[in-house]
């Protein structure tokens, strides 16, 4: 098992996606966070069929607190049914993975 977690979430706009990781960031949920460039989703929301542009974002934490930045993404979020995944991190590079763990601690 790695001693990182990854999440994986979308955001409507970057601002959003920005105000939400910063906010972890203080609340130590997170070491860091990655937005990625804007994506395209489509999507049948209420029997129609949608498309918009949404930020997706990549959250590193430690395993120990993944349930608890889930649940916390899902609060903070302003989206109804938000996609909040957890992604499978086989391996991560010690050093990396100290950091992290020191980001979250202090």
């Amino acid at each position: 098992m790695s001693a990182v977690a990854l999440v994986y979430t979308l955001f409507g706009s970057r601002e959003a996606a920005i105000r939400v990781a910063r906010q972890l960031i203080e609340e130590r949920l997170i070491a860091c966070a990655n937005l990625l460039g804007e994506a395209t989703s489509l999507y049948e929301w209420n029997g129609v069929l949608e498309e918009c542009a949404e930020t997706p974002v990549l959250f590193k934490t430690a395993p120990s607190r993944r349930d608890a930045l889930m649940a916390r993404i899902a609060e903070l979020h302003d989206y109804e049914l938000p996609a909040i995944l957890a992604l499978p991190v086989d391996a991560a590079d010690a050093s990396f993975a100290k950091w992290i763990g020191e980001q979250l601690s202090r």
